[in-house]
């Protein structure tokens, strides 16, 4: 930084020069001034201007900022010159290019794919539709399968049943009459034993 190590160089130089009581730091007008307040003042007066002086050009920043700003300025306008310029315009041709090529061509081809998504979709939905007829027509097949059969079923159950009944009928009948005939046939033998037992 040119402007920082030129003022810095000139404060230096003052403070030695002050520092020196006047001898050769300051020069020819140090030398002045000290023959004209020597002339005029009391050493303790000299004193207080060289600490004057001292104070001044260690404590004034003034010089030292205005060479920063001057530095600041000239580096900014000549090294970076229209950069941001640049930037920003290259900035505004990237907007206008994607706005003009990139989303258009992006929406269409979204358009497109959303397009065939959609297709593809439809064309699921129908198989998963027709998938699901199907099911529920096997299904209902299945039902009046068992009902038919459970009907059938009830219907060989009762007529079972009623040969049971009927032939349940036919056995007491059956053991009703050889009942009566063992009846008849043990009053004939006790009929029989009677007769022995008389003679």
């Amino acid at each position: 930084m040119s402007g920082e190590g030129t003022e810095i160089a000139v404060s230096c130089e003052a403070v030695a020069g002050g520092g020196g009581g006047g001898v050769g730091g300051n020069g020819g007008n140090g030398n002045k001034k000290r023959d004209s307040l020597g002339a005029a003042g009391s050493p303790a007066h000299l004193i207080i201007k060289d600490l004057g002086e001292i104070h001044s050009r260690l404590l004034d920043h003034k010089p030292i900022i205005q060479g920063e700003i001057r530095y600041f300025v000239k580096e900014f306008e000549e090294k970076r010159g229209l950069r941001e310029l640049r930037v920003l315009e290259n900035w505004k041709n990237m907007i206008h290019e994607t706005n003009e090529h990139t989303l258009p061509k992006c929406r269409e081809t979204m358009q497109d794919n959303l397009n065939q998504v959609l297709q593809r979709l439809q064309a699921v939905t129908d198989s998963v539709c027709r998938l699901q007829q199907r099911e529920q027509e096997r299904k209902q097949i299945h039902n009046d399968h068992l009902i038919a059969s459970e009907n059938r079923h009830v219907i060989q159950w009762d007529d079972f049943m009623k040969e049971q009944h009927i032939e349940q009928a036919g056995v007491d009948e059956e053991h009703r009459k050889a009942v009566e005939r063992l009846k008849e046939q043990y009053a004939e033998m006790e009929k029989d034993l009677a007769k022995f037992s008389t003679f």
